[in-house]
């Protein structure tokens, strides 16, 4: 008998199965996903995104060679492109200022696949010269903007509601090319949740059920 009282065959069978939950718990924290944690600075350098835009509209289909002079190369606007894509069932964006071609074919591609695109937009900005706003609404997304005088200024993207991408960048190419500008991406629940948050208040906010037009006098 143990000091315990128990039988040493009875302590080493509980040892064992300690040993055995510790074994099972150790696998099952290799296993877990590793948190997403990844800044993306910009300006980005110029690079072609052909072949992965092709990619993303013909999986599997043969790539076909794109006669611009451009490097295929891995650059932050790659990455965010990529990021993007990566969605398959949701995307919401609120962006401010939107009108880089790349990013837009990107959301469209995302919108024949299937997923479901919201996107909520600053309603001054939407119309400016060059903003794909018109464009994607025409392909069927839908799109929803203020109607009060301060800006909708904010600019992040949420991938099935467990990503989340944000920073200072605005949308457009003016901002991808030559400003100095920051993308956080994370899968954190606790950082994703407020901006799922946010953007339910802000796309209720302005369903146009909502807006509220002056009368005009006779």
């Amino acid at each position: 008998m143990s000091p315990a009282g128990l039988p040493r065959a009875a302590l080493l069978a509980v040892a064992a199965a300690a040993a055995a939950a510790l074994a099972v718990a150790a696998v099952a924290a290799w296993r877990r996903p590793r948190p997403l944690r990844e800044v993306l600075f910009f300006p980005s350098r110029p690079c072609c995104l052909e072949a992965l835009l092709a990619e993303a509209a013909a999986p599997g289909a043969p790539a076909l060679p794109c006669p611009c002079p451009l490097p295929r190369a891995e650059t932050s606007l790659s990455r965010l492109v990529r990021r993007l894509l990566s969605a398959r069932r949701s995307l919401d964006l609120c962006i401010f200022a939107f009108s880089c071609p790349q990013l837009a074919r990107a959301v469209q591609l995302l919108h024949r696949r299937g997923v479901r695109v919201r996107l909520v937009t600053d309603a001054q900005y939407m119309g400016l010269h060059g903003s794909q706003i018109g464009r994607l609404r025409h392909a069927g997304i839908q799109v929803r903007h203020d109607q009060h005088s301060g800006f909708m200024h904010h600019k992040f993207a949420i991938v099935d509601r467990r990503m989340l991408i944000t920073g200072s960048l605005n949308w457009t190419t003016q901002a991808i090319q030559s400003n100095r500008e920051n993308v956080l991406v994370v899968d954190d629940a606790a950082c994703v949740k407020p901006f799922l948050d946010e953007f339910e208040r802000i796309w209720e906010e302005y369903n146009p059920t909502n807006y509220v037009f002056p009368k005009v006098s006779n």
